[in-house]
Order: structure tokens, then C-alpha cells, then sequence
């Protein structure tokens, strides 16, 4: 997964290309369902389409930013969206989403109440968290022995050529915010300013950059220290529990993705059937299984595994420091063209 924060200006022409009316006549038997890949198991997919009739368009994305082109440029039309906390916050501002039918989707009841309410959607009109999540360090720590718990440890002349960090802009410079005494969402020109020299020195130390996959360089050997999805580190711990996960003292980004239905929907009854499926506690213990991040279904949680409670990537354990990114509008433009510039010249 990659979630890059470039929402800035991507509104502009989203007015006139979602201001489609719903059809009057029968829905059609199918969703089309964008996600992020690797994300969505197929068994999920045959199963309802198995019970209900109903057939699933699956296409993955690879970032909130390529979500949002796509959806605002009207080449193809969209029953149900995954987006990040930051980036529904942004289109609930825009108007470019249909409140949920809650009647329609009763399984609702087994969300866990710390996913309900949430600032990217105060009064839970719409969206359904499908998994949560947090960006933590990843050591293996029969190659780094020294003790890592602050986003500096990590990025040193010592482990150069031996790093892995998710090919994101927006958390890349969380990170040097964090490192600074800011939090992820104090993005001014002013803090841009004060984190660039720090990017300066840690982004020529990186050798892989990888959002989709970031623990295949580490699982190969390639690089013995990352920064990560808790999902691929929740993976990880399980190949092989010298694959340790930390999160970071200075506070770590907590991210809800969840599933949201275009203003434009084709088939919104479609849309929310499916919301009411994966909310059933059997279904949400599915993808669990086999994307291993913080499940939001308390029923679902009940059913898991002693195992799968008690990974530290997927259930942290004591009270860590996390936080959701908000939208910050143009300012996620500036981020993009600091780092890629960065990149550019590492």
C-alpha cells in the first residue's frame, strides 16, 4: 500500500465530473470495488458474490492520490472506495460521498467504539472502517543489536545501504517531525522548512523504497531495518519473531482505512450489502487472517487466534503514542515535491 497525501487542486474538476443522478432503474447485479491492492482477500469477494448474486469489480490502486484521479476523472464509476482517514476527511468536505443507510448495514453494531466518531468523520455518516493500522519500525535484530526506539536510530551512517522505508511522502516527513517535537499534522512552510535538512541527511542512507511490499527486502535479506505498514511487520513477526517491531517514542501515525461509497455510486444498495458482509465478525476474521493489521470488529476480534492477538505488529501492547493524519490540503503538495526533489538528487 502507499498512501500519498497530494489532495490539493484534485477537487477543481470533481463538482462536474461526480454530479451524476442514480439511475431510476434497477440497480445492477455488480459492484465496482476500488481498493487497495493486497488488501481485499478473494474469498471475501467469491463469498458474497456466492450469497448474494452479486458480482465484484475488484481494481487496485496503489496510493490515495491515484485513487482520487481516477475517481475524479469520470473514465470509470465507483460503487465502493477504501480511502485513508485523511483522504475521506477530504471528500466528505467536498460533498463527493453518500452518507450510509446504517439501517442497511446492521453488522455496523460490531465496529469497536474508538472507530466510530473519528475526526476525518465526527458523526460516523460515512464510512465503514475496513482495517486500522500504525507506521513503526521494523528491526531484524539478529543483525542490529543496538536498542531502536526513535525515528534517529534508525536512520544512521552505520545502516547505510541497509534501510527500507514506504515510498510515501507524507509519512517520510512525519517522521522528521517527529524527530523535531512535531506532530504528523503541524505541516506549515515554516516546520517543511525546518525538517528539510534532516531529510537531507536520512534519505541518502535509504535502499529500497516500498510501499506495496516492504517487508519482501527485509524477509530476502536485502536490508535489516525499515520503517513499515504494521501489517507487513505483523507478517514479518510471524516468519520469524527476530523481525521486531517498535513504534517509535516520539509518537507514530495511526491510519483507518475504510470503505466509502462515491456520490455518484451506480449501485449504493450494492455498496452497502457489501459493507454489511465484511462486518460480519466470520468475514472480518477472514481478512485478518490474511492481512494481519488492527482489526475494528470486536466481534471479529473475539474469534481470532491467541497467536493473532498477541502479535505486537497487529495489537501493540501498552499505551504508544498514536495519531491519524488529517487532510492538509495544499500543503500535501509541498510534501510530495520536497521529498521527490530529495530522491531526485540522492
Amino acid at each position: 500500500m502507499k498512501r500519498i497525501a497530494s489532495l490539493a487542486g484534485v477537487f477543481l474538476v470533481a463538482a462536474s465530473v461526480l454530479a451524476g443522478c442514480q439511475s431510476a432503474q434497477e440497480p445492477p447485479k455488480e459492484i465496482n470495488l476500488f481498493a487497495w491492492s493486497e488488501y481485499v482477500p478473494q474469498g471475501v469477494i467469491d463469498g458474497f458474490t456466492k450469497e448474494t448474486g452479486i458480482k465484484v469489480n475488484y481494481e487496485a490502486y496503489a496510493s490515495n492520490e491515484e485513487m482520487l484521479a481516477k475517481l475524479v476523472s469520470g473514465a470509470q464509476k465507483y460503487d465502493l472506495i477504501q480511502p485513508s482517514e485523511y483522504t475521506i476527511e477530504a471528500l466528505i468536505k467536498e460533498n463527493q460521498l453518500l452518507p450510509v443507510d446504517w439501517s442497511k448495514v446492521p453488522n455496523s453494531k460490531n465496529i469497536g467504539s474508538q472507530f466510530k466518531n473519528l475526526p476525518h468523520d465526527p458523526e460516523h455518516k460515512y464510512s465503514v472502517p475496513w482495517m486500522a493500522g500504525s507506521v513503526g519500525i521494523v528491526v531484524n535484530s539478529e543483525k542490529v543489536t543496538e536498542e531502536i526506539d526513535e525515528y534517529d536510530d534508525v536512520f544512521q551512517e552505520k545502516y547505510s545501504g541497509r534501510i527500507v522505508v514506504l515510498d510515501d511522502p507524507r509519512e517520510i516527513v512525519s517522521w522528521a517531525l517527529g524527530s523535531i517535537g512535531k506532530g504528523p499534522n503541524d505541516v506549515t512552510p515554516e516546520t517543511l522548512e525546518q525538517v528539510k535538512p534532516i531529510l537531507a541527511k536520512w534519505l541518502p542512507l535509504v535502499k529500497v523504497y516500498d510501499s506495496d511490499s516492504p517487508k519482501t527486502a527485509l524477509l530476502n535479506g536485502d536490508v535489516d531495518i525499515g520503517i513499515v505498514w504494521s501489517g507487513e511487520a505483523a507478517i514479518l513477526y510471524n516468519e520469524n519473531p527476530k523481525f521486531k517491531y517498535v513504534l517509535p517514542k516520539e509518537g507514530a501515525h495511526q491510519f483507518v482505512d475504510s470503505l466509502a461509497i462515491p456520490a455518484n455510486a451506480p449501485n449504493p444498495e450494492g455498496a452497502m450489502a457489501f459493507m454489511d458482509y465484511i462486518l460480519r465478525p466470520e468475514v472480518s476474521k477472514l481478512i485478518s487472517a490474511d492481512f494481519p493489521y488492527t482489526n475494528p470488529n470486536v466481534e471479529a476480534q473475539k474469534r481470532l487466534s491467541p497467536e493473532e492477538k498477541n502479535n505486537p505488529a497487529s495489537y501493540p501492547p501498552g499505551d504508544p503514542k498514536l495519531e491519524g493524519f488529517r487532510d492538509i490540503g495544499e500543503q500535501a503538495v509541498q510534501i510530495d515535491k520536497i521529498v521527490t526533489d530529495m530522491k531526485a538528487e540522492g
